[in-house]
């Protein structure tokens, strides 16, 4: 199978990818992800990412625009729904790219997280996947968790310690009494 994937940042591809390649499925990159602020934050999850791809023979797709304006308005006045949103922008960018490029299939390494919400993931790429006229593959990557770490550790990524919006940057490091 040809796969297009979805890669959130390097350390969440190390598992998949191996689990992927196992499996005899021919697998190339995909990031976009313009929900990673600041843009000096963007830089290093790409670069690093880049960096890995490099080292293990994945090739790649990137998307270098970064809408921030566009996905800022929104989720503004909605920060509940602000993953629903997320996931949908960046998952009909993968259906889309992967039905443009003759993919059979599309993923995210966003499966592999066990802080992402997996139904919430499943049901929109299944809708995006729909839409676009390319099937989503499903895999829950969660049982890699620690292996994954430990890997991409050894593997000396860059490991950032929030998923990547200011919202969840702010729900890492602010005191929990500072917050709204």
């Amino acid at each position: 199978m040809k796969l297009l994937l979805h890669i959130c940042c390097g350390p969440c591809l190390v598992y998949p990818l191996s689990v992927l390649r196992e499996e005899d499925v021919e697998v190339r990159g995909f990031f976009y992800n313009p929900n990673i602020q600041p843009y000096t934050e963007f830089q290093r999850r790409r670069d690093s990412l880049v960096d890995y791809a490099e080292e293990v023979g994945l090739p790649l797709i990137l998307r270098e625009d970064y809408p921030l304006e566009e996905w800022l308005r929104a989720v503004a006045f909605r920060e509940t729904e602000r993953c629903s949103h997320c996931y949908h922008l960046r998952l009909s960018a993968a259906a889309r790219t992967a039905k443009k490029s003759g993919y059979e299939a599309f993923s995210t390494t966003l499966l592999y997280s066990k802080l992402q919400d997996h139904e919430r993931i499943r049901a929109i790429a299944t809708s995006v996947a729909k839409e676009a006229g390319v099937d989503f593959f499903y895999r829950d990557f969660r049982q890699g968790w620690r292996e994954g770490i430990k890997e991409s550790q050894e593997a000396g990524l860059y490991r950032q310690q929030y998923c990547g919006c200011i919202y969840s940057e702010r729900d890492r490091f602010a005191p929990a009494k500072r917050r709204p």
